[in-house]
């Protein structure tokens, strides 16, 4: 069974992505900027906070 809250944020992170190349397209650079630090963010949350425990295991 999948875990809502990593999938989650995966979606928001994809999302964020987007946008930024979005704005990055349409010459709004800050926006873009912002878009990929919090896309950064949200993927360094989602593996420290939500990562199983096996992983990473060797």
């Amino acid at each position: 069974m999948t875990q809502v809250i990593p999938t989650v944020l995966a979606v928001v992170a994809v999302g964020l992505m987007v946008v930024a190349l979005l704005a990055m397209a349409s010459q709004n650079l800050a926006v873009a900027g912002m878009c990929f630090l919090s896309a950064s963010l949200v993927i360094y949350l989602r593996e420290t906070r939500f990562r199983n425990d096996g992983a990473g295991a060797a």
